[in-house]
């Protein structure tokens, strides 16, 4: 990012969802409730935020978004391979908007495979056509029988708003 926008460092702070979730967590601005997910989760690394992000920015997203999952739920499992060996889940370079959904799931396998291993019940994709394709594709296509959210959607699920 500083290579591209250096004048707007001056005058902006940017962050991604990960650093800004990770800085209220360890702020306390934020209190989560770990007992609200208590089925086993599996985070699952999106293309853009993982080898693509460390490609055009120096940057990848593979331990935030895992960090702030372990803090809104207990038992966390890991999809094999991971981090930057992860597999696409088939809906990469914005393939879900496209109408190739036979092949968007045919090679989403891996990524169903992958889940149905961990026994994970819920999926966390921060990426939103990542978030589509697992939910309302392969899940439905490979039976997986799993619930699909975003992280944002994993920390708001979790929060313990204070009592009034």
């Amino acid at each position: 990012m500083n290579r591209w926008y250096p004048d707007a460092l001056k005058e902006f702070q940017i962050v991604t969802v990960f650093d800004l979730l990770l800085q209220y967590i360890q702020e306390g601005r934020i209190q989560l409730d770990k007992s609200i997910h208590s089925v086993p989760v599996a985070y699952h690394d999106p293309c853009n935020y993982g080898r693509k992000s460390l490609k055009t920015f120096g940057k990848a997203y593979f331990e935030e978004g895992r960090d702030v999952t372990k803090a809104c739920c207990e038992d966390v499992r890991e999809l094999n391979p991971n981090r930057n060996g992860a597999y696409c889940c088939g809906a990469g370079g914005g393939a879900w908007a496209l109408p190739y959904s036979e092949e968007r799931v045919f090679y989403g396998r891996t990524k169903a495979r992958q889940i149905t291993e961990s026994g994970a019940k819920l999926v966390v994709a921060p990426c939103h056509n990542c978030r589509d394709q697992i939910m309302k594709s392969l899940n439905k296509e490979y039976d997986l029988g799993i619930e699909v959210k975003y992280l944002w959607e994993l920390v708001a699920d979790s929060l313990i708003l204070p009592k009034k």
